[in-house]
């Protein structure tokens, strides 16, 4: 009996918790809210077509026109000058920059220009006898002979038989040997070509320096040129003094330079070719990189407009009737944030920034004008879009 009334019991549990399911479903309101359409807005711009000034841009790093590599031709220990041989130090035309040991090497110039002196002297007797005519001008000689300056120039010689007896003497060979050595006794002092500037030094004071060693790099810091790569199609457009506009990296600063030197050959691989561009500032410093503006020509009937706006296969988004539609438009030049379009045109509003998730046929609120027709009352209106678009 307990058992009979247990089962009752639970099939009634069971049919009551169906029951109660039930009531509870039907009494649930299964109704979906309309869905809002959200109108985005864009901004646009009526296309007027004009002429679009076209700049080539290219940048480059500055090398100084004039630079000398230093390099030893004798060796010999470094001696101190009136200046620290250090990177940055000025120095005037003429200067000494390097000044090394010659002492060794002067006594044995000084020797062999006494060789001469005795050699000369040796011939005068022969000379009066011989010769009375051209005595003269060998006794001129040697009173100007110095030993401590340079050798003076022989005296010309007349005629053959005076060339044949100098010769035979041995007196020309000597000579040429002592200016020899003259010229090799002045490379042990290195003088500055120009005013200008010590970049850099590898050698100091006291340093032993040997036969072809580089010794640093001396410029002139006021004048420099800037190499750049100019496109093969605006080749025709350069000209040598031409003015370019150049500008530093950060756009900061603008300097003028002048166009000095153009390429011949086109470069295979990039199809450029190479300009050199001079510019003058002292501002300005060897290494550092500027970019070069060449106004390369007029484009008649064109706009310009951001690179992100042009789309795949060289399409821009407009608008028509509140209504995104796409045309296909002809890109003639890019830089590195505008595009030159050609074939849009007069009137078409173009839409000015990108539209995220933007497509043909899209219902869009123009920026600044009324709500458009079709929308639905409870329509959401959304903030002009300024991402990059599909």
């Amino acid at each position: 009996m307990r058992q009979v009334i247990s089962f009752i019991l639970g099939a009634l549990l069971i049919a009551g918790s169906i029951y109660g399911a039930k009531l509870i479903a039907d009494s649930k309101e299964n109704k979906r809210p309309p869905a809002k359409r959200v109108v985005k807005t864009v901004f646009v711009d009526t296309i007027a077509n004009g002429v679009v000034p076209i700049e080539v841009e290219a940048s480059g790093s500055l090398v100084a026109r004039q630079r000398v590599e230093l390099f030893a031709e004798v060796q010999g220990v470094f001696k101190p000058g009136v200046k620290l041989f250090k990177s940055g130090q000025p120095y005037t035309k003429g200067q000494t920059l390097i000044q090394i040991d010659d002492s060794e090497f002067r006594a044995g110039v000084l020797s062999a220009k006494s060789n001469l002196y005795n050699q000369i002297t040796g011939i005068m007797p022969d000379l009066r006898l011989d010769y009375p005519n051209q005595y003269a001008k060998w006794e001129a000689y040697l009173r100007r002979f110095d030993l401590n300056k340079s050798t003076p120039r022989l005296p010309k010689m007349d005629n053959e038989k005076e060339k044949y007896f100098i010769s035979g003497r041995g007196i020309l060979a000597t000579y040429y040997n002592v200016k020899n050595q003259e010229n090799r006794l002045s490379k042990y002092r290195i003088q500055a070509p120009f005013q200008g500037i010590l970049t850099e030094a590898l050698v100091t004071e006291g340093t032993l320096i040997r036969a072809g060693q580089k010794l640093g790099e001396y410029i002139d810091p006021t004048n420099y040129e800037l190499q750049v790569a100019i496109p093969k199609t605006y080749s025709d457009l350069l000209r040598v003094g031409k003015t370019v506009e150049l500008e530093e990296l950060s756009r900061n600063k603008t300097y003028r330079g002048r166009v000095s030197r153009i390429n011949g050959r086109v470069d295979q691989a990039s199809q450029t070719i190479t300009a050199f561009i001079d510019v003058r500032n002292a501002a300005l410093k060897e290494g550092q990189y500027l970019q070069a503006r060449l106004n390369a020509k007029d484009e008649a009937d064109a706009i310009e407009i951001d690179r992100s706006l042009l789309l795949e296969n060289n399409r821009v988004f407009v608008v028509r009737d509140s209504i995104l539609d796409m045309i296909p438009v002809e890109p003639v030049h890019f830089s590195d944030r505008k595009v030159v379009l050609k074939g849009v045109q007069n009137g078409t509003v173009l839409v000015s920034k990108p539209v995220v998730g933007a497509y043909a046929g899209m219902l869009v609120k123009v920026y600044g004008a009324p709500e458009p027709t079709g929308a639905a009352s409870t329509s959401g209106t959304s903030t002009p879009e300024t991402e990059t678009g599909a």
